[in-house]
């Protein structure tokens, strides 16, 4: 089989039966993708649609894709699939804006119980705290785990914007980095914010994005619930963005 970029780079953009077989044989990670995205989404949101918007994302990366850059096609079809998901995901009101501001009075709190308390704190406390039941901050502590960082939080609104700061992302040089204002200094601040967390929370970052292991694979690998896993991982979350707030970033 023709390695990914050859196959890209020979497609003719008016033989459909040619993308439809491209497209079939990459659904897979379409649905890989979206799948370890809807771990974190309430059973009300249907994994077809996400599905469909994938498969969008997809198309869009076959149809965009640069093959004299210095990347390879999944790394950049990987952005479009996530990148189109979520967009869905905020059009629906779902990681809206008052949404995220309940996320970040959630971060908020737990740290600052962690820090009065001088430990790990449980996730009712947190919710006490908040004056919610516990079933609506496992609603919240879902949506702060879509994602690290939103693009506009960024100061990134517009398509172009976006579309550069992928096109940066996926490259392996440093081309046009004085473009993109910050964007060396939160790589740098994301890797270190990494390297300060505990060292649970540091495994399952790396065996979850690094190594893109399931929740349920990376529960294996440390010898914990699955349940666990995303405890951890939402604490890796919030101790990342809090680090990334504290220097401005975000």
């Amino acid at each position: 089989m023709q390695p990914a970029e050859e196959q890209i780079n020979n497609l003719d953009k008016n033989d459909y039966l040619a993308r439809n077989q491209l497209i079939t044989q990459y659904l897979p990670e379409v649905k890989r993708i979206v799948h370890k995205i809807a771990i974190y989404l309430p059973p009300s949101v249907d994994i077809n649609d996400l599905l469909n918007v994938g498969v969008i994302g997809l198309i869009q990366a076959m149809e965009r894709y640069d093959p004299d850059r210095d990347n390879k096609f999944m790394t950049y079809a990987t952005f479009r699939i996530r990148g189109e998901v979520l967009s869905e995901l905020r059009s629906r009101d779902y990681i809206s804006r008052s949404n995220r501001k309940k996320v970040r009075e959630m971060e908020k709190t737990y740290l600052k119980l962690e820090q009065k308390l001088g430990r790990d704190v449980e996730d009712l406390e947190v919710a006490e705290k908040l004056g919610i039941n516990i079933d609506q901050f496992y609603r919240i502590k879902q949506m702060s785990s879509i994602s690290f960082i939103s693009l506009e939080e960024m100061g990134f609104f517009s398509n172009h914007e976006k579309e550069t700061l992928v096109s940066y992302f996926i490259k392996s040089d440093e081309e046009d980095i004085l473009s993109l204002t910050g964007i060396k200094e939160l790589k740098a601040a994301v890797a270190g914010a990494i390297e300060e967390l505990p060292e649970k929370e540091r495994m399952v970052i790396s065996l979850y994005y690094m190594d893109e292991l399931t929740m349920k694979e990376t529960g294996k690998v440390l010898g914990i619930t699955e349940s666990r896993v995303s405890q951890l991982h939402s604490q890796a979350v919030i101790h990342i963005r809090e680090e990334l707030r504290k220097i401005k970033l975000l």
